[in-house]
């Protein structure tokens, strides 16, 4: 494609600051920068029409972990590590709903379910018995107790008769959520180019070159902020995750309210605009779920539908209305990685599936070290 003296002038020069994808994290990240360097060029490369990966495609939980996951991580995570990541998804939680608005995103806090299979019984049990101990332990960050117990007030079978309730989960717009940090970002004067996808890059001295499917130029400093695609990029322990979602046609009088979470998390539900979102299934086929391929497989698919109509909507009619999947970055650790990779080459990747929670503290962390 030849290009004109005015796209090569008004976009592709004198670039400050060059952010890979236009996620939760690199939207935030641009934010953040624009903040700090008023005067700065920032371009943004989207590699889709809308942002791929999971920013646009999640089920909108603002949550910080289930019991039963907290319980998890602290199996292959120190204390003081788990301790630090809620305290960051807490805290990411509060940077997003102050920077964009609680309207502007659609929040709500009407609380977290978790549900255990009656097959589940050890599960449950080891919850409950932990359920006091960590109430205490995570005080000092909620100034209250976060779970209890709740009889099955939604009628859901085949679970146990109790959930464990966890008062301070909310939900999002994930749409709404989106739009309004795009028009943040517009409206400080960065620019976004979506359907360019950077395929390599070579650094200099003092500048990085960047080749992708449109176009060669060079910038001052590189963010790559692509989490579940980081790998395609940078050889850094992060992989992709894909997670499957099916969203039902509108069921009258729908009385579920909440965000619900079943075996560790694998599987959430909630009711948005009066239909079930449901999604998950990823431990049925971790190695077969490690893609950044968007289809849809029929194993979880038949799955999620089972669950559906065996446990959350048994005795009411339904349709599916749409399937969609979504790309997380996961690692080892749960851990962002946020770090400097060369001299102007720098990453904030591997949100581990809390990109709502984390993906605006990412991005300013990621901010502050490039500054």
């Amino acid at each position: 494609m030849n290009w004109s003296y005015w796209e090569i002038k008004s976009w592709l020069s004198q670039v400050d600051y060059c952010v890979v994808g236009s996620g939760i994290v690199g939207l935030s990240c641009a934010f953040q920068l624009k903040a700090q360097h008023p005067k700065a060029n920032i371009l943004i490369l989207e590699k889709g029409v809308l942002p791929q990966g999971a920013s646009t495609k999640n089920a909108g939980f603002a949550c910080f972990g289930s019991l039963s996951e907290i319980l998890d991580d602290l199996e292959t995570h120190t204390e003081d590590e788990v301790y630090q990541l809620i305290t960051k998804r807490i805290n990411g939680l509060k940077l997003l709903r102050t920077t964009l608005g609680d309207k502007a995103i659609g929040y709500q806090q009407l609380g977290g379910y978790e549900l255990f299979l009656n097959q589940d019984k050890a599960l449950f049990d080891a919850c409950i018995s932990k359920k006091e101990d960590i109430n205490k332990w995570l005080k000092p960050i909620f100034k209250d107790y976060v779970f209890s117990i709740k009889d099955n007030i939604f009628n859901f079978k085949k679970i146990k008769n109790n959930y464990i309730f966890n008062q301070f989960e909310g939900q999002i717009d994930t749409g709404k959520m989106m739009e309004a940090l795009l028009e943040k970002v517009y409206s400080k004067g960065i620019k976004i180019l979506n359907n360019t996808n950077v395929e390599y890059f070579s650094e200099g001295n003092s500048a990085v070159k960047i080749k992708t499917n449109l176009f060669e130029f060079s910038v001052s400093k590189l963010l790559i902020t692509t989490n579940g695609f980081a790998s395609q990029l940078i050889s850094q322990e992060v992989k992709p995750a894909r997670a499957q979602v099916l969203i039902t046609k509108p069921i009258k009088d729908l009385k579920i309210k909440g965000t619900f979470h079943l075996d560790k998390g694998y599987y959430y539900f909630r009711n948005i605009d009066n239909r079930i979102l449901f999604g998950g299934g990823r431990n049925l086929d971790f190695k077969g779920e490690e893609t950044t391929a968007f289809n849809t497989t029929k194993n979880i698919q038949n799955k999620l539908e089972s669950i559906l109509q065996t446990t959350i909507l048994p005795d009411t009619p339904f349709e599916i209305d749409h399937r969609w999947t979504g790309i997380m970055g996961i690692g080892e650790q749960k851990k962002p990685l946020v770090k400097q990779l060369s001299n102007n080459v720098f990453c904030g990747v591997r949100l581990g599936g809390m990109g709502i929670a984390i993906g605006s503290l990412v991005g300013k962390e990621l901010a502050e070290l490039v500054t």
